[in-house]
């Protein structure tokens, strides 16, 4: 329980903080609170403040800085978030165009990243066996042939296949057409179970072509399954609370790269509703301690599908970064329900 001057001095040491990055002496923090009051009084708060756990005194430094702690309390209590302006607004609408559902999670990702100059995250559910609307063969010459593999949504992938034989367009229909006859809506697992015992049916040669089109069809549908897109990781090796220990920025690459705590992280804050935040230790994810992030969900047709999330320093600017990550959400939904 704090009283009024003891909120206020806080409040702009964690708001000084963020913004110099230097940790905050009584000098500066009777300019900036507006108190009326001495320097010895400021000193007093501070020690409270301090033997709390709310703020602590670097060695090297008569200022202090704020705990995590601290950044709980502000969040939860002092914060006051600034609304985007239109042009920002105008410039996350124009991002994120519902042409096509992967594009547009790279593409909300990357407006996370640049947008707060930290780490932009996008997860979606995971999606279950990729399913196939069409598919069809092109011949580009050279034993190269060009597979078109068109999903239920109308998303495609193309995959070029290299051969050992050359084909004529026509034999290249001729198989198209056998699979599109025999498995639309099937995927490629399925397919592969019943082509064992079907093959007969086209000629002898078409059965390398076929192995082929399964052996890309699996990628393609590895590719689809996965459900992390990161963007802007190199944007914490700028961040001064990170750049000065390689340690740690190696805990947080390796945390990215492995992709299933944070993952675990992201789907926890999905089961409940609107914006959460970790800081620091609340992640339970050791190399997080000195990281907030920042997490929304995203519906798309009413049914919630993914979160997305900023991860960066506790010494983020909050009020810009949570109407940001907010936004984002809705604007993705958005888009997707459109597609």
């Amino acid at each position: 329980m704090l009283n009024d001057r003891a909120q206020l001095l806080l409040k702009t040491l964690v708001e000084r903080y963020i913004s110099d990055g230097q940790p905050v002496g009584s000098r500066a923090l009777l300019q900036h609170s507006g108190l009326d009051i001495s320097s010895a009084t400021i000193r007093n708060v501070m020690a409270d403040l301090e033997e709390i756990g709310l703020v602590s005194s670097p060695h090297t430094s008569a200022g202090r800085i704020p705990t995590g702690l601290a950044y709980r309390l502000f969040v939860d209590t002092m914060l006051v978030n600034k609304p985007l302006d239109s042009a920002s607004l105008q410039h996350m609408e124009h991002q994120l165009q519902p042409d096509n559902p992967s594009r547009l999670i790279a593409q909300a990702s990357n407006m996370l990243s640049e947008l707060t100059q930290f780490t932009g995250v996008v997860a979606t559910a995971k999606r279950s066996a990729m399913t196939i609307r069409q598919i069809e063969f092109l011949r580009l010459g050279d034993k190269r042939v060009l597979l078109i593999i068109v999903m239920p949504d109308g998303e495609v992938e193309n995959r070029v296949l290299l051969m050992e034989r050359d084909y004529t367009q026509s034999q290249l229909t001729e198989a198209g057409n056998f699979l599109n006859q025999h498995y639309i809506g099937c995927s490629f697992s399925q397919i592969r179970d019943r082509l064992r015992g079907e093959l007969q049916q086209l000629h002898q040669d078409m059965s390398a072509l076929m192995a082929a089109a399964l052996a890309a069809g699996d990628a393609a549908e590895a590719k689809q399954g996965e459900d992390y897109v990161i963007s802007g990781e190199h944007n914490l090796l700028h961040v001064e609370d990170f750049s000065t220990d390689m340690n740690r920025l190696r805990g947080l690459f390796n945390l990215f790269e492995q992709k299933t705590e944070l993952l675990q992280l992201l789907d926890a804050s999905r089961r409940g509703q609107g914006i959460h935040i970790f800081i620091g230790s609340e992640s339970g994810l050791a190399s997080l301690n000195d990281c907030s992030v920042i997490t929304a969900p995203y519906s798309v047709n009413g049914s919630l599908v993914g979160t997305l999330a900023v991860v960066g320093p506790k010494r983020m600017d909050y009020e810009r970064v949570i109407p940001i990550v907010d936004i984002t959400a809705r604007l993705l939904g958005n888009a997707l329900s459109q597609h």
